[in-house]
């Protein structure tokens, strides 16, 4: 008896996460690529059977015939976006937009700033870290219930009793509260921010995509990667080089993942967002494309202004001058800031983002627009305030860790340390933890001094 005959030379594919396996994600995957513009629409039915069958290797075949026709396909005659995924090609397509800036006074003013950042991602993270993953049809009433309503402050291990946990499906018993920590726990949205400053030490300035792959592989396990992450480090693996790691067999292409990733190259570049978000673009073209880019650009390039102005449309306008005026993103952010200024309310603002964009689904509740929409939306109404800002980004649902981080992150820088009520930073005990190998629980000043480091020399 051959080796082959004894053994049944097959993978356990029910053991496969759905992350890890394209053919599980046939139905995202045909989402996304309608959304791009993609003439698929005849295939529905196809994609649609296919991602319900049983997972075998039946199914992984047939996925392998779809993705090809995805490879091949046209883009709908009369689309109206054009959204390029090269950096000379977005340059082309940026609409320029001039602010004053003010640069801080000195190197202790700017530190000030830089302390403010990282305090203000990390809080924000924490915030709404406890109800990550908790849709707002039970986050909504949830917080009403324990008086927190509009969101105002932490949730705390209080606040869920025995008979409220009972009432909800999402698990709040399993949770991490803002009275039951010793420091800022380890989380995805921090972690990258950590990365990114090893990137620079590591490899400075001038680092290359591949030096953030390589960096990835060398720090975390693939579990510390989700989504568009875990796809791009798998085919890294497999020896698809960057910008391929991003495009092969990953549905995930234009989720949030990359948003979440850009805060550190703002920091380093106060007043440089065209810097800023170059570097974010060589960081997310490991593992998106499009709008998924065009997030870390924006939100690197508001970091960068909002580290020189307080005005908050020039924060958002300065960070859109760096992505395509022809994208969904660009479009979508400008029509918010739109109907602020004709006197939308907070609340029908944050419902035409719930009407547009649906929550309860996988894809709407992870994609870059929606939650890049609730970030401007937070900074629009949250007037400058941080608590107030934080809050907001929260309680509507949506990616909850991600928008608190980001929005907290250039309040933060904008507002510096001192506009950080000392509520907010109470719970981290000025320490931060990280999953990151050879990266364990750091000071967060320390992590402050480190970045101080990285700024241009013409600025210390």
């Amino acid at each position: 008896m051959s080796y082959n005959e004894k053994y049944d030379i097959t993978p356990d594919f029910e053991e496969i996460s759905s992350w890890d396996t394209y053919c599980k994600q046939l139905a995202i995957e045909y989402q996304q690529s309608i959304e791009e513009g993609l003439d698929i629409e005849k295939y529905k039915d196809v994609f649609m059977a296919v991602h319900n069958l049983e997972h075998d290797r039946h199914k992984v075949d047939i996925a392998n015939v779809l993705y090809d026709i995805i490879k091949h396909a046209e883009t709908k005659e009369g689309y109206k976006y054009n959204e390029p995924s090269t950096l000379d090609e977005i340059k082309e397509l940026r609409k320029p937009y001039e602010f004053k800036m003010t640069m801080p006074a000195d190197k202790e003013a700017l530190k000030e700033k830089i302390s403010g950042a990282w305090y203000g991602r990390i809080c924000g993270c924490l915030l709404g870290k406890t109800v990550e993953g908790m849709k707002s049809n039970e986050l909504i009433p949830f917080l009403k219930e324990s008086g927190n309503w509009p969101m105002h402050r932490y949730i705390y291990s209080t606040d869920v009793t025995d008979e409220v946990a009972e009432k909800y499906e999402f698990k709040l018993k399993t949770r991490l509260f803002a009275d039951t920590i010793e420091y800022a726990p380890w989380d995805d949205d921090t972690n990258y921010v950590v990365l990114a400053q090893i990137l620079i030490r590591k490899f400075g300035r001038d680092f290359t995509p591949k030096n953030v792959m390589d960096l990835w592989v060398e720090r975390q396990p693939k579990t510390s990667y989700c989504t568009a992450e875990r796809v791009a480090y798998l085919n890294y693996l497999r020896g698809y080089q960057p910008p391929i790691s991003a495009v092969y067999k990953n549905p995930y292409r234009e989720w949030i993942g990359a948003q979440i990733r850009g805060d550190y190259f703002g920091y380093i570049n106060p007043g440089n967002p065209e810097l800023a978000a170059e570097m974010a673009f060589r960081d997310a073209s490991i593992s998106h494309v499009k709008n998924g880019i065009y997030g870390e650009m924006f939100v690197a390039a508001m970091i960068a202004c909002a580290a020189v102005t307080d005005d908050i449309k020039d924060i958002i306008y300065g960070g859109l001058a760096q992505i395509p005026a022809t994208s969904r993103l660009y479009e979508s952010i400008v029509r918010l800031v739109e109907r602020f200024d004709a006197g939308v309310t907070r609340e029908d603002a944050f419902a035409d983002i719930h009407a547009e964009w649906d929550d309860l689904d996988d894809h709407d509740w992870c994609h870059t627009i929606s939650n890049a929409l609730i970030v401007v939306a937070s900074l629009l109404y949250g007037e400058g305030d941080f608590g107030k800002s934080i809050c907001m980004s929260v309680e509507t649902g949506f990616d909850t860790d991600c928008n608190g981080a980001t929005v907290g992150s250039i309040i933060g820088i904008r507002n510096g340390s001192a506009g950080i009520d000392e509520y907010w930073k109470k719970p981290t005990h000025g320490i931060l933890d990280t999953t990151i190998m050879w990266a364990d629980r750091s000071p967060i000043e320390k992590l402050v001094d480190k970045t101080m480091g990285h700024m241009p020399e013409e600025l210390l």
